[in-house]
Order: structure tokens, then C-alpha cells, then sequence
């Protein structure tokens, strides 16, 4: 495919952003499980995280960061046929990098550190279930996940606040007494301890992400029934949605680094069957149950996430044939009714957000890519006779963050081109275009090197 120029020069870059955005404690957001990572260095970086911010979910606090702990040279690296199970991180990269880790390179300290600092601090966490909740879903059985939209409220004409009223990107704190927090935790614990473990090989990481996982997915007396028929309800209409199933976008994102677990004594092939059948089970049900149907037809970012959820969770479980005609109908499904020629997604810049929906939009359409590879199925390379593309979508956002096209829209949230960061790796890489890798490191500054994304996805 021939390469095509960037819309923003380094000069214009240098001119745009300045250096006002290296190294600066920003206020942040994130999706469920999405670890979407900033530029930044000494204390501040730690609180930097760019986050992109779901339209259907709460805003999440950052986690706390605990000293940093240097891996042990004594242990012995996981099997690398660990690397097998890896679903949307490339294996072959992935292993070069733990191959320089244990050399010593020290390029790579400052992530290794980060990432160790999240570890340690999830080490402290969980474990967590679903039976924790205070109170009980429609069903009676506490096993069910329960959550309530995000942007609903207590009526305020009513004497009992029913039923709830729209206050849509303003979240009603009651989101956070739900199923949804606890899943969020355990989802980025697994995931901090399982990368840990691997890049490490300390069984102490292993440990903790087998408890969690187990206690969540697999264990008789606490484990999650796999299924959301009351995710994102909202009192007094309904008992639960369809798009309650953006919810579960952090397992997505999340077994990868259960991949990572491969070779350690406290995650057992049994361990793992289990785990496979259990989303199994919940991949049965997004893809036939009502709410899924209703999910699938969405025609803005919760049908992205949902092909994102549907095939990776194909593919984690060996169900080839279904993730092959998820990512097979992405881009008449998605990219055709979703992006405009000039890279606008319009669904995602009518909401009260609309930056952070368009990057979270972008963000699904990115994963949908990097699936796509695993199956040979060249989502990066597509583009309609008009000109639709996921590119000519990252390449609008870049030109209305740090070029010279002007933001147009009103919303609760602003242009922050830290956000970009995370995409601008994988663009270099997936399209093999060096200047979306110097616009990267011109945006983060001096910062960029602690970034757990080096880890995990490296510069060519």
C-alpha cells in the first residue's frame, strides 16, 4: 500500500503543541480496562495517563503507585511457549523485548519500573466478586453482575426519584456501588501482575492474578455468571441494556496478560480450561441474546467495542470461525457507516465528549486491526472509493489536535493531544510510517521512556 503523508509537519507540531504538554499532571480519564498511557517523568508521570473516556461508563481514579521493586536476575523467564496464547500482542516483538530486559538493557528500566510500580501496588488488591455487591439483582442471585447506566439520575419531580432521568456525560455516583467497579479492578490488577510476572518471572505476581482470576470466573461459591442481563440498568425503566455489554471491554484487554501467566505453577491447565469456558459460555450469550443483538446494531462506539469483545473472545477460546466473520465485517459495518471521507466520526462528536469519544471510537477501530493481523485480515489497508479509512480518521484527529484545523465542537471535555499517544505507536507500526512515531515522541517530551507501552509494543 503506498504510503500516505501525514497532515501535520514536525515544524507545524512543534508550533501547536510546544512544551506545555511534556511532563504536565493533566487531568485524565479511561475506559474500563484501557491503560492508554502519557508522557511524563519524576512524580508527575506516574498520575499521567491518558485515558480515553467511555460514553457509556464512569470515570475512573487512577491507582495508587507503590515503590519500585527491581526484578530478580535469579529467576528463571517463563516458557516462551507462553507466547502462544497471546490474542492482540505481537509474540515475536513481545519476546525481543524480554530477551533485552534480561540483558540489561537500560533504555528499558524506566518502563520495567512503572510497570512494577503498578504491580506492586495491585499485589494489595482484591481479590474481588461479584457476591460483594450490597445489594441484589432482579434475579436474587448475587452472582449476577449488576451495574446501572452512568448518566441517569433521581427524578426530580417524583417523590422516589423514579423513574431516572438522561444527564448525559455527568456521572451519578451511584454507578459506583455496582458490579462494574469491582470487574474494573480485578481487570487491571490481572493485568499489571500477569505483565509483571512475565517480564520478571516472580512466581508472587502469578499468585495474586490466579486468586483474582479465580475468584471472579471460576470458583463455584463467588464466581460471575456469564452473562450481563442487568448491566447499566436504569431504575424505574429498565433491569438492564444492551449497551451494558461495553462493560466487559477490560476482559478484553485483560487476557493477554492472563496469556502471560503461561509456566507459572499457580495458573494450572485446569486453571485455564476454565477460563476458556467461561467465556465460552459468555460469547454464547453476546451473540445470541437479545441485548447482544441490540449491541451488535449499534452503529457508534459500543458496535466497535462489541466486534472487539466478539473477537477476541473467538479467539481466545479457539472459535476461529466466529472471530473471522466479525473482523471479515468490519470495514461495511464499521468503517463505511462510522467514519466520513474527511476522517470525521460524527456519531462520537455529537456526544458531550466528543474528543474523548472520538479517541475511544478510534481506540476499538485500532484493536480491530491489530485483531485482524492475527487472521490475516487487512483492516489497516482498507479504504472505500471515498476515502473512508481507520487512518483518514487518526489523521483528522491529529490535524484538530496539534495542526492547524480548529476544534468546532462544544462539549464537557478538550483537545488533548496526550491522548493520540498510544495510537501513534501502533499507526507507525501498522502502517510502517516513521513520522507518526516522531510526532509521538515531539508530543510526550522527555517522558515517554517510562511508558509501559515500550514493554509491550516497542518502536521499530
Amino acid at each position: 500500500m503506498p504510503v500516505k503523508p501525514l497532515m501535520v509537519s514536525a515544524t507545524l507540531l512543534l508550533l501547536s503543541v510546544g512544551p506545555c504538554f511534556a511532563g504536565v499532571d493533566l487531568p485524565t480519564e479511561q475506559a474500563p480496562g484501557h491503560e492508554l498511557e502519557v508522557a511524563g517523568s519524576g512524580p508527575a508521570a506516574d498520575a499521567l495517563t491518558a485515558r480515553t473516556h467511555n460514553s457509556r461508563d464512569e470515570d475512573e481514579p487512577m491507582m495508587a503507585s507503590s515503590p519500585t521493586t527491581n526484578a530478580s536476575p535469579a529467576n528463571e523467564p517463563p516458557p516462551a511457549s507462553g507466547l502462544s496464547r497471546l490474542i492482540i500482542t505481537d509474540a515475536e516483538r513481545l519476546a525481543e523485548v524480554r530477551s533485552r530486559v534480561e540483558d540489561g538493557d537500560t533504555a528499558l528500566q524506566p518502563a520495567i519500573d512503572a510497570l512494577l510500580r503498578r504491580a506492586e501496588a495491585s499485589l494489595e488488591e482484591g481479590p474481588f466478586s461479584v457476591i460483594d455487591k450490597p445489594m441484589l439483582p432482579p434475579s436474587g442471585d448475587p452472582q449476577d453482575y449488576m451495574s446501572v447506566g452512568p448518566f441517569w439520575w433521581p427524578n426530580p419531580d417524583t417523590d422516589d426519584g423514579l423513574p431516572y432521568v438522561r444527564r448525559d456525560g455527568e456521572t451519578n455516583p451511584e454507578r459506583h456501588e455496582y458490579d462494574n467497579v469491582g470487574m474494573s479492578a480485578m481487570a487491571r490488577a490481572v493485568t499489571n501482575l500477569g505483565r509483571a510476572y512475565f517480564f520478571t518471572a516472580e512466581e508472587r505476581f502469578a499468585e495474586h492474578a490466579a486468586t483474582l482470576l479465580r475468584v471472579w470466573f471460576l470458583d463455584d461459591e463467588t464466581r460471575m455468571n456469564p452473562h450481563l442481563k442487568y448491566g447499566q440498568a436504569i431504575p424505574g425503566r429498565v433491569e438492564g441494556r444492551g449497551i451494558g455489554i461495553i462493560d466487559t471491554v477490560g476482559l478484553a484487554r485483560m487476557l493477554d496478560s492472563v496469556a502471560m501467566l503461561e509456566g507459572s505453577e499457580a495458573w494450572t491447565e485446569e486453571d485455564q480450561g476454565g477460563l476458556q469456558a467461561w467465556f465460552s459460555d459468555y460469547l454464547d450469550w453476546i451473540l445470541t441474546h437479545p441485548y447482544g443483538e441490540d449491541e451488535r446494531a449499534a452503529r457508534n462506539n459500543h458496535g466497535t467495542w462489541y466486534d472487539v469483545q466478539a473477537a477476541t473472545f473467538a479467539l481466545f477460546t479457539g472459535r476461529l470461525d466466529i472471530a473471522r466473520e466479525v473482523l471479515e465485517e468490519v470495514p461495511e459495518r464499521r468503517i463505511v457507516t462510522q467514519i466520513e471521507p474527511d476522517g470525521r466520526q460524527p456519531l462520537e462528536l455529537r456526544r458531550t465528549r466528543p474528543y474523548g469519544y472520538s479517541i475511544y471510537n478510534l481506540s476499538a477501530f485500532f484493536d480491530l486491526g491489530r485483531l485482524g493481523e492475527k487472521l490475516e485480515i487487512d483492516l489497516w489497508g482498507f479504504e472505500d472509493e471515498d476515502g473512508r479509512s481507520i487512518r483518514t480518521a487518526l489523521d483528522w484527529l491529529i490535524e484538530h489536535s496539534v495542526g492547524e484545523g480548529e476544534w468546532e465542537y462544544e462539549g464537557l471535555d478538550e483537545v488533548n493531544p496526550m491522548r493520540l499517544l498510544p495510537l501513534l505507536r501502533t499507526a507507525a507500526i501498522a502502517w510502517d510510517e516513521p513520522a507518526y512515531e516522531e510526532l509521538l515522541q515531539e508530543i510526550a517530551g522527555n517522558g515517554w521512556e517510562s511508558n509501559v507501552n515500550n514493554l509491550l509494543q516497542p518502536a521499530e
